[in-house]
């Protein structure tokens, strides 16, 4: 086997197709801390900083969201974000006074190892894990 020319980093970042723009800004800046970087409202486009990834919302509306609304014909089963601390009970009891529930909390492998981990969903349906960030990874 050839050797590549090019080795992957990590992932620069999701696009995720919405139905409501200010109802996932909230479930993303506001519930999971992530900060508006660009905006580019011609575009139907939100780009929201997540660690060194970048979480890009488009609309329906717009010229790139165009198309069948997100949950036709989903191709994604659900993404991670790495977050820390991780104090689980606390996180599933911050999350549950926000109406976020949290589902299948469990030990599961990731790219930083085995480590505790838990889903909820956004607005649009979309599945989320939160994981336990391991230290300096």
């Amino acid at each position: 086997m050839a050797a590549h020319p090019f080795a992957v980093q990590g992932i620069d970042h999701i696009v995720l197709r919405v139905r409501q723009l200010q109802r996932s800004l909230a479930f993303y800046c506001d519930i999971l801390g992530c900060i508006i970087e660009r905006e580019q409202p011609q575009l139907g486009l939100t780009q929201l900083r997540a660690g060194r990834s970048l979480i890009d919302l488009v609309t329906l509306d717009g010229p790139l969201g165009a198309g069948e609304p997100p949950g036709a014909a989903p191709n994604l089963e659900h993404f991670c974000l790495a977050i820390a601390p991780f104090e689980e009970s606390a996180l599933i009891a911050w999350l549950g006074v926000r109406g976020v529930p949290v589902r299948e909390p469990g030990s599961r492998y990731g790219a930083q190892g085995e480590g505790r981990s838990f889903y909820i969903e956004d607005p649009d349906g979309n599945r989320l894990e939160l994981k336990a960030a391991v230290e300096g990874g």
